[in-house]
């Protein structure tokens, strides 16, 4: 489970994982990955794979989850359960010609298609040594809302990727006590 850092560890893991990957691709200038909000004009050479979180919304799926309750030795505490996040992101090959565009393209969808669920030691950061699990895959939209997100950064559309990462577990930083009954009354008034 997450702190407030599990936003920022996930978009690390992804464009790690992405730029291991491209790295096969080229000898001479291998294309890199690189979080990127796309608001300045990007960067090449060498030729990149920008990642862009651009939507963080709540996953419905996994509302009405139980407290979570600590686990000895420690004190007894109950904490909300974790709100459960789903990010997406924008994949953009930049540079190159359109062949290394596309080999960029490719080789992203070959990752996270062979590699879908991200665990154990591919977490890191806040995620590290976790039970948690991160499940991508890629997001179908029309060619109008792939638009709309091209005209919402104000950028001409290019040929990208849409990809959609779940569950992320960001965990409530309020805890309260439990205090274990040590005594019970019960009282006659009432029974017949």
């Amino acid at each position: 489970m997450g702190d407030f850092g599990v936003i920022a560890d996930v978009s690390t893991i992804i464009v790690d994982s992405l730029t291991q990957a491209l790295r096969g691709l080229s000898q001479v200038e291998p294309p890199i990955a690189e979080l990127n909000d796309l608001s300045e004009t990007v960067q090449t050479p060498p030729p990149k794979l920008t990642v862009f979180l651009y939507e963080i919304a709540e996953d419905p799926t996994s509302r009405n989850r139980p407290p979570v309750r600590s686990q000895p030795p420690d004190p007894l505490t109950t904490r909300k359960p974790p709100m459960a996040l789903l990010l997406r992101y924008l994949v953009t090959p930049w540079g190159g010609d359109q062949a290394t565009q596309h080999r960029m393209l490719g080789r992203a969808l070959q990752t996270f298609y062979d590699d879908a669920i991200l665990d154990g030691a591919q977490l890191s950061g806040s995620l590290a040594a976790s039970t948690d699990t991160l499940n991508l895959s890629l997001t179908p939209l029309t060619l109008d809302q792939k638009s709309w997100v091209w005209y919402a950064i104000q950028k001409p559309y290019r040929l990208s990727l849409n990809y959609e990462v779940r569950v992320v577990n960001l965990d409530s930083a309020v805890e309260t006590p439990v205090h274990p009954v040590h005594n019970r009354v019960i009282s006659g008034a009432g029974l017949p």
